[in-house]
């Protein structure tokens, strides 16, 4: 079946064309069908939507974010050390499709929002400093960086406030659209690793392990502060021998050394979005495996031992 290309209906409420951003994407996607609607959820929160489907040709849909801009950080995260912990979404969704994403048992449809008012969000960021903000949290900004300019909006925010902190998480290889910037020593760049098999098999449309690891080199190379990130280990027939090879290619191509930190975690999920992501992909290897309720969320029974098998590979490789 042929399917529409990414992006070619783009739903739009009337007020987001006062925004930079709004108008830097509709010079992106000329040809793109543009369709007028009085508010996002309109579109994104209708029943009866198809996330599979809708994964295989996502519309864009643009909006001014209302109401309240920072969260709470999930206690399924870590936190890194810090106390005052918040995450932002200038995104909903990604351009990437990872078979055991929580986004899938969150959002009732994949298609993405833009919020173009990101203006808005950096001055509510000042009311909460100092703090500690992931701002890829739902999406993965810098996969989108060619289209929104966020990441950079974030950078300059961190080159004004020396008590924000901010981490930016990615799988994208588009570190490029951000290397000419000066690093700045409260601005993380978290690159998620998976091992090639993994890579391929479960997350449809990111780049390989060897982009990423080439894009760490380079963030490295420029002075960033960068985070390796293998969060979450998923469990597939012959996990264990693919994570032994990714741990001997990861410290044969990075230095540990210069990175800021490590963060290793196995798969884990809240229980109603796990339900969700069971029920959209019943058939879903890497979501077949027995997970058990414990710490307000579903967890691998034997979630330490996961974690600590890839720590100690990364410790002989």
């Amino acid at each position: 079946m042929k399917y529409n290309r990414y992006f070619s209906h783009i739903y739009a409420e009337e007020e987001v064309w006062g925004y930079p951003a709004a108008q830097r994407i509709r010079a992106a996607f000329p040809d793109s069908v543009y369709i007028p609607v009085r508010h996002y959820k309109d579109v994104f929160c209708g029943n009866r939507q198809d996330f599979n489907l809708q994964k295989r040709s996502p519309k864009l849909i643009l909006a001014v974010k209302r109401g309240a801009q920072y969260y709470s950080g999930s206690g399924m995260c870590d936190r890194f050390g810090h106390d005052r912990f918040f995450y932002t979404s200038d995104i909903m969704n990604c351009l990437y499709d990872c078979e055991y994403c929580y986004l899938r048992g969150i959002y009732p449809s994949a298609n993405v929002v833009i919020f173009v008012n990101q203006e808005d969000c950096l001055a509510e960021a000042e009311k909460i400093l100092p703090a500690y903000i992931c701002v890829s949290y739902d999406t993965d900004l810098l996969a989108f960086e060619h289209l929104t300019g966020f990441a950079r909006g974030w950078i300059g925010f961190c080159g004004k406030h020396p008590d924000a902190e901010i981490e930016i998480r990615t799988k994208s290889a588009a570190f490029n659209r951000i290397q000419d910037l000066t690093p700045l020593s409260n601005v993380t760049l978290a690159w998620t690793l998976s091992p090639r098999e993994a890579a391929a098999r479960f997350e449809k449309g990111a780049p390989s392990l060897a982009a990423r690891l080439a894009n760490i080199r380079a963030a490295l190379d420029r002075g960033w502060r960068v985070r390796l990130c293998v969060d979450p280990i998923i469990k597939f027939k012959g996990w264990r021998e693919a994570y032994r090879e990714a741990a001997l290619i990861i410290k044969r191509e990075i230095d540990l050394e210069r990175l800021s930190s490590v963060s290793i975690g196995a798969f884990r999920a809240p229980p109603d979005c796990y339900g969700r992501m069971r029920k959209l992909s019943p058939d879903s290897e890497v979501l077949s495996y027995p997970m058990e309720k414990r710490g307000g969320g579903m967890r691998y029974p034997d979630e330490g031992e996961v974690v600590a098998c890839f720590s100690e590979l990364m410790e002989r490789a």
